[in-house]
């Protein structure tokens, strides 16, 4: 394979799209790609919005005839990726090659807990339990369980309750896997896995992908190459799947696993009191990191969950059934309860380089034991074994040493964006704001709202750090203009963003949430506001453990990085098409003045730059007057 067949590749597959354009940032990508492949060196590529970063990176991949698994980070690239783009280069790109999307087991329906409940006297007990709706929204999905291909929840065009979906599913926890399920063989979940072991390309997500490096492999077959797209949250993901995370309702769960097989009150209600005893110890710590050895109402509540989990396990194989349903139900519960314990294992012993905290809310707090370096994993798991390609339209400067990639072993570069950001575009920081800290900001930064949401006419995506900002700013600039203001406690993200595309004057205030994933190109966005520079809380736990592993360097290795990073997402929402136009305006002046500010502003796009809101007003109105 070679950069000029690639590169010819690349334009007969570009010449055949709708909107085709040459996009150098596009044919350099591929290039270095191609590269990477052929000297299996790793590659972290930043390209901008607008590049065509994902037939840059299928193109020479594919043609490499090499086998490559793409792990996205968002349903809505998977979706990308599956519908509209490996169809497309199916068609156009002249190579034989085969696809397929494999997701985790629970999206898939489990054809073997169907036939549980649809015979013997247990199913029907079960079903007994159930609210109406439920047993209605089973029924349907049997239904549909004997004319869908894939037995994909995506599938559906109706929306399932959580509890049908629960009865008629199983996670990877739970399942004894196919050599020991008398319907292995049609499983769904094991026909995806089938053919995903048959294909060129295959397209998981990228906690899917974590669990394959937690699990030394045993999820997707041996590849050649992996894509990490949307790279930038790569960390945290594989902290996250890598790590250990034990919740109350684990437990709750469980109980009801084992109640379909057990007619036994007491051992069954031991399990369930597990998910009380844990949420209560868990609840005074929501927020915090613990210490090692556990904390000792923590350590007590997970040493008597053990012990019972123990109990519980000893009963399960003792039972002796000649009843095939009865069998599998056995199975799960059993498969269910020594994942727990291994779980609870970790947990109690500790383990070096890892910490522990609780997340989560009061309500629903969960004990995580986490990697403070997620590098070993990843070393052993992917960087020794394949080529990787990490690509994002932002990047953190320090992304390949906080994953574990040796300066050695990658080449780091950036494609830039086809966008004409200096003519199209003005980032406007606030210099003549207070302090986000001191008492006059908010106010401050409801008259500055005020002033811009005016001159462009509505059309503004509002962001901000925390919830009491936004309904305060809200509920402040309600009284203020006669433009309708949309947040996001009004409605559910999907159509809250329908809702705002669909409305030339209509404002969105919102949180970190939409800091990303929000594709609104057109004249319905003009404005981007950002209250201040989106730097990670100085208390979360498991950041706060890697800061002091770091020492004085911390705050350049992990905090600004981590804000250039969601400060450069924010701005991306801003330009989505050749022909969008408009400001980004920060109103922490910390941008301006900080010791730190070029390493932030040089992370984003190559807008113009303002301190006057003058400038800003009036680029605004002179859009508006041209709709």
């Amino acid at each position: 394979m070679s950069s000029d067949h690639v590169a010819t590749s690349l334009a007969r597959v570009t010449a055949a799209l709708s909107n085709a354009e040459d996009r150098a940032g596009q044919q350099e990508m591929a290039e270095l790609v191609t590269d990477a492949i052929v000297a299996k060196r790793h590659l972290i590529v930043q390209a901008g919005t607008g590049t065509g970063k994902t037939l840059a990176y299928l193109v020479p991949a594919i043609e490499a005839d090499a086998r490559i698994v793409v792990a996205t980070a968002t349903k809505a690239l998977q979706d990308q990726l599956a519908t509209k783009d490996l169809p497309f280069l199916a068609e156009h790109l002249g190579v034989d090659f085969d696809w397929a999307i494999l997701k985790g087991r629970s999206n898939y329906v489990c054809l073997q807990r169907l036939r549980e409940m649809s015979a013997g006297d247990q199913g029907q007990l079960e079903l007994e339990t159930m609210a109406v709706q439920t047993k209605v929204e089973i029924k349907r999905l049997a239904e549909w369980s004997g004319t869908t291909e894939t037995g994909d929840m995506a599938e559906l065009d109706w929306t399932p309750s959580d509890n049908a979906w629960r009865a008629v599913s199983v996670g990877s926890d739970e399942c004894p896997g196919a050599d020991r399920c008398p319907l292995g063989d049609p499983c769904f979940a094991e026909q995806a896995r089938r053919r995903a072991a048959a294909a060129d390309v295959i397209v998981v997500n990228t906690h899917l992908y974590g669990l394959n490096v937690a699990s030394g492999g045993a999820i997707l077959p041996d590849h050649d190459v992996v894509v990490f797209d949307e790279a930038h949250v790569l960390e945290d993901i594989m902290s996250d799947t890598v790590g250990v995370e034990i919740a109350p309702g684990r437990f709750t769960a469980l109980s009801g696993v084992i109640r379909r097989i057990l007619d036994d009150p007491q051992l069954i209600g031991s399990i369930a009191e597990i998910a009380e005893g844990l949420r209560d110890a868990l609840t005074p710590h929501v927020g915090d990191r613990l210490s090692t050895p556990l904390p000792d109402s923590v350590q007590e509540v997970l040493t008597d969950a053990r012990l019972r989990l123990g109990r519980a396990n000893e009963v399960l194989v003792a039972i002796d059934t000649p009843v095939e349903d009865a069998k599998q139900r056995k199975l799960r519960a059993q498969t269910m309860t020594g994942r727990a314990i291994e779980q609870l294992d970790i947990a109690i012993e500790g383990r070096d380089g890892y910490v522990a905290f609780v997340s989560g809310s009061r309500e629903s707090p969960r004990l995580e034991v986490a990697p403070l370096d997620v590098g070993p994993a990843m070393t052993e798991g992917v960087w020794s074994q394949r080529t990787a390609i990490l690509t994002s339209a932002t990047i953190p400067t320090s992304l390949a040493a906080r994953v574990g990639i040796a300066p050695d072993a990658v080449t780091v570069a950036d494609v830039g964006s086809p966008f004409d950001y200096e003519a199209n575009s003005l980032l406007y920081c606030a210099m003549h704001l207070p302090n986000p800290n001191s008492e006059g900001f908010r106010p401050a930064v409801h008259d500055e709202l005020e002033a811009l949401i005016t001159a462009a006419g509505g059309r503004t995506l509002a962001l901000f750090t925390s919830w009491r900002s936004m309904d305060e700013a809200a509920e402040a600039l309600r009284d203020r203009i006669d433009m309708p203001i949309l947040t996001q406690r009004d409605l559910p993200k999907p159509a809250l963003i329908k809702a705002f595309s669909e409305s030339d004057e209509t404002c969105l205030f919102a949180t970190a949430g939409l800091f990303q994933g929000v594709d609104v190109p057109g004249q319905t966005l003009s404005l981007v506001v950002i209250d201040r520079i989106p730097f990670p809380r100085p208390d979360d736990p498991l950041l706060s453990a890697r800061r002091e592993q770091l020492g004085p360097t911390a705050f350049s290795e992990i905090d600004i990085p981590r804000a250039s990073m969601m400060l450069a997402q924010a701005c991306g929402r801003l330009i989505r098409s050749a022909t969008d136009q408009g400001v980004v305006a920060v109103m922490d002046p910390r941008l301006g003045t900080a010791r730190y500010r070029w390493d932030i502003v040089k992370a984003l796009p190559p807008m113009k730059r303002t301190r006057n809101r003058a400038d800003a007003e009036a680029f605004l109105r002179s859009i508006a007057t041209v709709r």
